[in-house]
């Protein structure tokens, strides 16, 4: 569990900040109300002190505007001094549902509107503050990572441009393929994971799970997810398996190799319950394609958990895959924006990471050692063995 006394013998950095984006309004809300109950009621600190001069704050936000002229061009304006301040800029670059008007034609924002959106207001505020720290929970063209021969490497453009705008801490969330960090060589590079809220979730909803190697499964659903598969199963104490994604590498769809077969690698699993995780749902094909093996195979239960619940492809398939019985529950984050009609399905549950982000905000101001923040193994520990035992209502978890 994160030490929140350890704050309370250490200076912050600077006044802090958050600029919240359109595109994370929702979220940085709660991320803002987070810090500010932290900071009334579990830190003790010196009134008076310098040092600490608007430490305890009602709201963190810095209001800012954003105009677009006709051609589509824009411009970002910050409405308050952020000189020598500590400033965070939350930014959600999958939100599809901003628009704005170019040639009177209505666009869609998409990524790279967004990723634009926030160097304008990086710009606005270089030379100003004294740190810039970005939180992006999905990372901006983390799927493109690597180079595969005459391709662009997108990733790493993006992180020399913020690098030479004077960030100074990149935050993102389950990045793709965390060895990303290392096209990120100078500058802070957090990637958190979503493990502890994919356990509280699951706990909160399901009232019969039995948390044990005999009982329970966690599945990566291919190769490049099985570390956090193998992290969790042993975190929480449960078997661990995979698939291997068998592709044609002969052509190429949508910017990849098409999938042809899906190969389980495992013990069995015939009467157990079984989890997926993975760090997205992006269409959902090859998702409900395992989960419809995983069923076909005997699982008792099945359930997904996924940072980033993209949906690109819309609901269908999820309905009518939970219809058939292929899937009993998706678990999914907040950090990236899903609509109403996405969040009303009775099997999607979300798991709230408003409180994390706030915790990880926190700490970094301070300059505190992240290493109770992002590796929450005892709180999993503690919650697992409350609910074996039957010790806690699910709905008392914090």
């Amino acid at each position: 569990m994160p030490d929140f006394q350890q704050l309370e013998s250490l200076i912050p950095v600077a006044p802090l900040n958050l600029i919240v984006m359109e595109s994370a309004r929702e979220l940085g809300e709660s991320v803002d109300k987070y810090i500010a109950e932290f900071r009334r009621n579990l830190h003790q600190m010196p009134e008076g002190d310098p040092a600490f001069h608007g430490y305890a704050k009602d709201s963190y936000q810095i209001a800012y505007t954003l105009d677009r002229f006709g051609s589509g061009e824009a411009k970002a304006t910050i409405n308050e001094s952020v000189r020598g301040h500590d400033v965070y800029i939350l930014t959600d670059v999958c939100n599809y549902s901003i628009t704005y008007k170019m040639y009177n034609y209505e666009n869609h924002k998409s990524p790279d509107d967004h990723y634009q959106d926030l160097k304008r207001v990086i710009g606005a505020i270089t030379g100003k503050a004294k740190r810039i720290n970005v939180i992006m929970p999905f990372l901006y063209e983390g799927r493109q990572h690597k180079r595969s021969g005459m391709e662009s490497l997108d990733a790493a453009q993006m992180f020399k441009e913020l690098h030479d705008m004077g960030i100074s801490n990149f935050i993102t969330f389950d990045a793709h393929d965390p060895r990303i960090s290392n096209a990120k060589p100078l500058g802070g590079f957090d990637n958190f994971l979503a493990s502890y809220q994919f356990m509280k979730a699951l706990l909160s909803h399901i009232s019969d799970l039995t948390v044990d190697k005999d009982h329970l499964t966690v599945i990566s659903p291919d190769e490049g997810a099985l570390d956090r598969a193998v992290y969790f199963a042993n975190v929480i104490g449960a078997d661990t398996g995979m698939f291997y994604k068998r592709r044609d590498y002969a052509h190429i769809v949508n910017g990849s190799n098409p999938i042809v077969a899906h190969e389980f690698l495992g013990s069995d699993i015939k009467g157990r319950d079984v989890i997926i995780i993975d760090d997205m749902i992006s269409s959902g094909s090859s998702m409900i394609d395992t989960a419809r093996q995983l069923k076909s195979m005997g699982a008792k239960r099945v359930f997904i958990c996924t940072t980033f619940g993209l949906f690109t492809d819309g609901m269908k398939k999820f309905d009518e895959g939970y219809k058939d019985g292929y899937f009993d529950a998706v678990i999914t984050t907040n950090l990236t924006y899903m609509n109403d009609d996405v969040k009303s399905r009775e099997y999607i549950f979300i798991a709230d990471m408003g409180k994390f982000l706030a915790t990880i905000i926190d700490f970094l101001n301070h300059d505190a050692s992240m290493s109770t923040v992002n590796m929450p193994t005892d709180k999993i520990h503690e919650i697992v063995d409350k609910y074996n035992k039957g010790l806690i209502a699910p709905e008392l978890y914090e």
